[in-house]
């Protein structure tokens, strides 16, 4: 069975010439999104995946703008609202050193260089320069864990293990 991983949901049409409005949900738009790239469109459970190929990206406010190829109205894309864009596992690109994806990070248990525990990573924000990790603690509260040289010391995404260093204020 295929690994199917999430690029986006489309969550609109946008004009009239088949473009969609999409709310991202990959790691890496701007590789995922070059025109030629293929994306698979799942519309439902029982239905097979329909393939893509990107014609035009751009961004628009908070979202991505696609088009497909051979889709250029916007009663051919119509029926594509609600659908979430995936890519299988086999166009997953190898990524440099000290990048991982998303899929590979949570989930991953966190513990400190005096190996105490500090919970397991719920999902990833991206709200600037470096991405930062929600842990969930044992103690039921979230941790936000910046993804910076000082503090993540090594990642062992075979192992789903994370070891940090706790710099000042960063447990308060």
């Amino acid at each position: 069975m295929k690994n199917w991983f999430n690029v986006g949901k489309i969550v609109n049409t946008h004009g009239i010439r088949g473009e969609v409005r999409v709310i991202s949900r990959t790691d890496f738009p701007d590789e995922r999104y070059v025109p030629g790239n293929v994306l698979f469109l799942f519309k439902d459970q029982n239905s097979d995946p329909k393939e893509l190929t990107i014609k035009s990206h751009r961004k628009h406010k908070n979202f991505d703008l696609l088009t497909f190829e051979g889709y250029d109205d916007v009663n051919q894309v119509e029926h594509f609202r609600e659908g979430m864009l995936k890519i299988s596992e086999e166009q997953l690109t190898d990524l440099h050193e000290n990048e991982y994806y998303y899929h590979e990070i949570i989930g991953c248990k966190v513990t400190t260089i005096n190996n105490e525990y500090i919970g397991e990573v719920k999902e990833i924000l991206s709200p600037g320069a470096n991405d930062v990790w929600v842990v969930a603690a044992e103690d039921g509260k979230e941790v936000l864990i910046p993804y910076i040289e000082q503090v993540v010391k090594s990642v062992d995404v075979e192992l789903k293990q994370v070891t940090i260093e706790v710099i000042e204020g960063l447990l308060e």
